[in-house]
């Protein structure tokens, strides 16, 4: 199925229903797909074609949904960009894609100017708003046009072309087919059939794998798709209240805005029935405070999942998260949110050792996963260190172990592993320990050299009140709670962990603070 196929299928059952809202604007199934076929047109007389590769560098808005769709209605691969890049970053991202049409917003307009002499491949450049005097402006394409109809595509063929966030280093490119989405979509949406199927909200950026996801999805059901450029705490709260949003998805430094929010109890958020969450590993602090303070018909989702298989893979879902029940049974869910939850009915999920042999529950190994919607491969190289196994398995380089009933948990990522004295640590059980404790708000643990045991435990801690603990209380809090070795032996508190957009915490930069 070509993914256009997520607009035009519904567009044809139910036209005058509203699906889409931006600002202003709000657009019905029919409005929607007239433009972006008219804009499919408009790209297809400037020599776009099957397999020519579209960019866009923008913020979320509704243009930037027309463009993927009409880069999908012509069989075209669609990269989108990550604006928050560094220019380096950028250029390689869109001369190795061999970009041949661009579409810019006027707040990226002097930074793609500074890089276009890099960039031979592209012919076309496509101004969002106002753009420079040379460019082509979007709403003028869309007059006059005839509409395009959606090409004929293979369920190998390309649909986008999505760059990971290159933290440590360049970029990778991920290769995601028609028939990966069409997997992932149909597998986990139902098709629209004109019942009212609620609101979602999306603030995480389009350039993003879940953002991606939820545009897709949303189409699909039917669901309306309200659009936020960026991420900001109280206009995301007044655009549940005002929007009557009842699903919506964050990464955890949006969720710890939101909860933190000091007028977080006037907004009226009763609507909202599902809240995801996913992109980065969530504090536990933050999730508790979450379920605390918002409303108890909300649903929480963790999410865990990855670009290069297509979204999602794992879930903690709603009744994971209601803490009820005997004390026992609180205590035992409270544990399981730091987990992932369970694998989707459509992934298969292994621990393995170095070897690849499976690990039995409580072990902790790299986590390989095998589904139908595995990536087609990387555009580049820069790839190489994430490997298929024999039979298909993926190797997702994240470090993980699984309980006895079988929930799974992060234990941070390969490189991340600690080794004390030969002894295998996994940061994320220590991180899960020092969060347990009330006067704890954010941590992240990683290791250090020594010159006695190669690595210690290090552990960089965000308290609730400054000055509430020493690092004295804490090594013996882990010290009651872990095995001897795992305590953190180096504690540095600070007011707040380096985070990228996301909300992954950077470790990289920590361990070269902490190496000072």
């Amino acid at each position: 199925m070509n993914t256009a196929n997520f607009l035009s299928i519904p567009a044809s059952m139910f036209g005058d229903q509203e699906i889409l809202v931006f600002g202003p604007d709000r657009r019905s199934y029919g409005e929607l797909l007239s433009r972006v076929r008219r804009l499919a047109a408009s790209m297809r007389q400037v020599g776009i074609g099957k397999g020519d590769v579209v960019a866009a560098l923008q913020t979320n808005s509704d243009t930037y949904l027309e463009t993927y769709y009409a880069s999908a209605t012509l069989g075209a691969v669609f990269v989108p960009l990550n604006y928050r890049a560094k220019p380096p970053e950028l250029e390689y991202a869109i001369a190795t894609a061999k970009t041949k049409m661009i579409f810019v917003g006027d707040r990226y307009a002097d930074l793609f100017e500074a890089l276009r002499p890099k960039l031979p491949s592209i012919a076309t450049v496509v101004a969002y708003e106002s753009g420079d005097s040379g460019w082509l402006r979007y709403e003028e394409l869309l007059e006059n046009q005839e509409e395009a109809e959606d090409a004929d595509v293979e369920e190998s063929d390309v649909s986008i072309l999505m760059y990971t966030s290159g933290t440590t280093s360049l970029p990778k490119g991920v290769l995601l087919t028609h028939g990966d989405f069409t997997a992932y979509v149909t597998n986990t949406t139902e098709l629209a059939d004109g019942s009212d199927r609620g609101t979602a909200l999306v603030s995480v950026p389009f350039y993003h794998i879940a953002g991606t996801a939820q545009m897709m999805t949303t189409m699909w059901s039917g669901r309306r798709l309200v659009i936020r450029p960026q991420f900001e705490a109280t206009e995301w709260l007044e655009t549940v209240q005002r929007e009557h949003v009842t699903h919506a998805m964050v990464v955890p430094t949006m969720l710890k805005q939101i909860v933190d929010h000091p007028d977080l109890e006037k907004y009226n958020l009763s609507t909202l029935t599902n809240l995801s969450y996913g992109g980065a590993q969530m504090p536990l602090p933050v999730i508790r405070r979450a379920i605390e303070r918002l409303p108890k018909t909300i649903g929480f989702v963790n999410a865990y999942g990855q670009t290069e298989t297509t979204s999602t893979l794992t879930i903690l879902g709603p009744d994971d998260h209601r803490l009820e029940g005997s004390r026992e049974e609180v205590e035992k869910k409270v544990r399981r949110l730091a987990s992932i939850g369970k694998p989707l009915p459509d992934v298969e999920f292994r621990v393995v050792d170095d070897a690849g042999n499976a690990l039995p529950a409580g072990e902790v190994g790299e986590i390989v996963i095998r589904t139908a919607r595995m990536m087609k491969g990387y555009a580049t190289e820069s790839g190489a260190a994430m490997s298929l196994l024999e039979g298909g398995w993926l190797r997702t380089s994240d470090m993980g172990w699984v309980d006895e009933d079988g929930y799974i948990y992060l234990g941070g990522r390969k490189d991340d592993m600690i080794i004390r004295g030969g002894e295998n640590i996994a940061p994320a059980e220590v991180e899960a320990v020092l969060q347990s404790h009330p006067g704890v708000d954010d941590v992240a643990v990683f290791g250090v050299p020594s010159e006695e045991w190669g690595q210690i435990v290090a552990a960089a801690v965000v308290l609730r009140r400054e000055g509430s603990l020493s690092a004295q209380d804490l090594a013996e809090f882990c010290k009651q709670r872990l095995a001897s070795f795992k305590k953190p032996e180096k504690i540095l508190f600070m007011p707040e962990l380096p985070r990228n957009p996301l909300g992954k915490v950077l470790k990289k930069d920590l361990k070269q603070q902490f190496g000072d």
